[in-house]
């Protein structure tokens, strides 16, 4: 489950990876729990199962669908790491910080859970480092992005290898599927920039109403 900005529009779609289908479309305002919530409701009462979701983090679905399975994309991880360090951190935290989101995919769980706490003793003191701000009085965190790295780790470390967990229901690690239909659409409608809002509504439907 993923929502893209298409041209003017955001475009939400479920796709089931294994059938390599897009089993739900809409346009939306924005990615919202509303979004997953209305998906979720439509599909159940087409019959659909839902035996896991896979999504990016920007949604909280571990408490929106208590029950279901969640596993958080690792490349959306990786690339949430790479915005706060950079793929050429000068810090050495950053530095080991990256080498070890860099094995991710290539992991189990009790290895990088492990390389992951490590880092996070290593480094606690240097990332509760405090500056001073021009007013001398309040004393903002020195490495935030550093700080903000790790805390998106933690948040998303529980659901990153849930596919170990549920090997009978081959839950991919990543959303790649679902944004390589992203990807045609946005190829599809940069070479059609001339179509009204409507048209491209209708484009986009009908691509990724394929199977690919």
């Amino acid at each position: 489950m993923d929502a893209t900005r298409i041209g003017g529009m955001w475009c939400f779609v479920v796709r089931d990876p294994h059938a390599k289908e897009n089993v739900y479309i809409t346009e939306t305002f924005s990615e919202s729990t509303f979004c997953y919530q209305t998906a979720m409701r439509e599909l159940l009462g087409k019959g659909f199962v839902i035996k896991a979701i896979v999504g990016d983090g920007k949604v909280a679905l571990s408490w929106l669908f208590r029950g279901i399975p969640m596993q958080m994309c690792h490349f959306h991880q990786k690339q949430i790491i790479i915005r706060c360090i950079t793929l050429n951190p000068i810090l050495p935290a950053g530095i080991e910080l990256l080498s070890i989101i860099n094995i991710l995919t290539i992991t189990a769980e009790t290895e990088f859970a492990l390389l992951f706490k490590n880092w996070c003793i290593k480094w606690k003191t240097f990332l509760e480092e405090r500056g001073l701000s021009e007013d001398g009085k309040s004393k903002p965190y020195i490495h935030r992005r550093l700080r903000s790295a790790r805390a998106s780790l933690k948040r998303h470390l529980p659901y990153l290898f849930t596919f170990e967990k549920y090997p009978e229901f081959h839950i991919p690690n990543t959303t790649n599927s679902l944004d390589g239909s992203f990807k045609k659409i946005k190829t599809s409608i940069a070479v059609h920039a001339g179509l009204s809002h409507k048209q491209k509504i209708k484009m986009v439907k009908t691509l990724l109403g394929g199977k690919f």
